[in-house]
């Protein structure tokens, strides 16, 4: 038999239950012993529950317990989770967890923490809910030297451009929509100003480069400033508007950054809608891989918190661990000036477009009144910035392009 705690009961801790209840059959058969809950952790009572018996609210009981094997923290926030989290490892008992904060600021030092007991600290659910991509990082494309990874990592802000661009909606009354539907928080700041993909895109960096970047110290631009009239000018050139998280190594640094991007047809990128997710992770040897899949919600997630405590009581899983470092700025971070791609340009100039097609190497734009817009060539941003303002033409704004 093995013994599970759970460390917080809420939308994710009960899908779990829910998923180790229900699967309980096929778990056993996978697994080759029943998997049991032994402990709940909340600072709620649970008496409807069936599993409400189970509930306790002080971790003691789980850390003293010597045939609990594995601890799946569902808390949410950094603290306490992190000091439980410690606790449980060092106790001996693998942890698995869909804390995204917890794994983004202190994952090198918890997955050395559990090297050196001899366990587990897995966190699939922590990026992408129930799509695998953690695991497929770690293992499956090991022997490819990962170039750059490039996703849509939070489902709430999908959902909000992708009302404005197909159907002409506001940020607010998109907002208010996502929030009726249950897809936004009452306070949205973590997701529509890009902290919650922040967080994801810097574990999926530390996964590629084994350097874990520091969530508040990467360029983190949110969607609040995004206008109707910009997605819309957007599908005039065959794109659509997206919040993307994006990772590469450019020399010897790391490069992590969030900020709306322009997408074009031919990205499957292009067409991940609603409350989906999606990322594009480019191997030196695979070539492009995709992932798509429902990126939130309580079984999705809990499916990969799962999934997770199979892995751990896997007797191989602990040796394959990876060995993340902090970075410091000076030696590893890379400047978001250093990256050199397309640019989507609005320019206030219309009857400049031609003049400035040499420089820019773009084969079309759009006009639209007194403006017009085109995607450049590779080049950095500020380049284009600079260019446009040398000649004397106004620039309304620009944008990088996912290519």
């Amino acid at each position: 038999m093995i013994r599970i705690a759970l460390l917080g009961f809420g939308v994710v801790g009960s899908g779990t239950a829910e998923v180790l209840t229900e699967n309980r059959v096929l778990l056993a058969a996978r697994a080759g012993e029943e998997l049991d809950i032994r402990y709940i952790l909340d600072r709620r009572e649970f008496p409807d529950h069936p599993l409400g018996d189970r509930v306790v609210h002080d971790i003691a009981p789980i850390l003293a317990d010597p045939e609990v094997r594995v601890v799946a923290e569902m808390m949410g926030g950094a603290h306490p989770a992190y000091e439980f989290t410690r606790a449980a490892l060092e106790a001996g008992k693998s942890v698995v967890t869909s804390n995204k904060e917890v794994v983004a600021t202190f994952g090198a030092e918890l997955l050395a923490l559990a090297r050196a007991h001899g366990v587990s600290y897995l966190f699939e659910a922590s990026v992408g809910g129930g799509i695998p991509i953690i695991r497929p990082l770690r293992d499956d494309l090991s022997s490819n030297r990962i170039l750059s990874v490039s996703g849509i990592l939070n489902g709430t802000t999908n959902f909000i451009l992708t009302e404005m661009g197909e159907s002409g909606a506001t940020f607010a009354s998109a907002l208010a929509e996502a929030q009726k539907r249950g897809y936004a928080e009452a306070d949205p700041t973590a997701d529509v100003e890009g902290l919650d993909a922040a967080r994801k895109i810097v574990i999926l960096a530390a996964l590629s480069f084994g350097v874990l970047l520091s969530p508040s110290e990467i360029s983190v631009k949110g969607i609040t400033h995004l206008t109707e009239e910009q997605t819309a000018v957007a599908e005039s050139l065959g794109c659509a508007v997206k919040l993307i998280g994006h990772t590469e190594r450019i020399g010897n640094r790391v490069l992590a950054l969030v900020a709306p991007h322009m997408v074009p047809e031919g990205n499957p990128l292009r067409h991940v809608s609603g409350v989906y997710n999606g990322i594009l992770v480019d191997g030196n040897m695979l070539g492009r891989a995709f992932f798509y899949g429902a990126g939130a919600g309580k079984l999705p997630t809990a499916s990969a918190v799962v999934a997770d405590i199979l892995n751990a009581v896997s007797p191989a899983e602990k040796l394959q661990l990876p060995a993340w470092r902090v970075a410091t700025d000076a030696d590893d971070a890379s400047p978001e000036q250093h990256r050199v791609r397309r640019c989507f340009v609005l320019s206030g100039c219309a009857n400049c477009a031609e003049k400035t097609k040499p420089f820019f190497g773009y084969d079309s734009y759009v006009v639209r009144g007194n403006s017009f817009a085109f995607i450049s060539r590779p080049m950095v941003e500020a380049e284009a910035v600079e260019a446009l303002r040398s000649c004397g033409k106004q620039l309304i704004w620009t944008m990088p392009v996912v290519d």
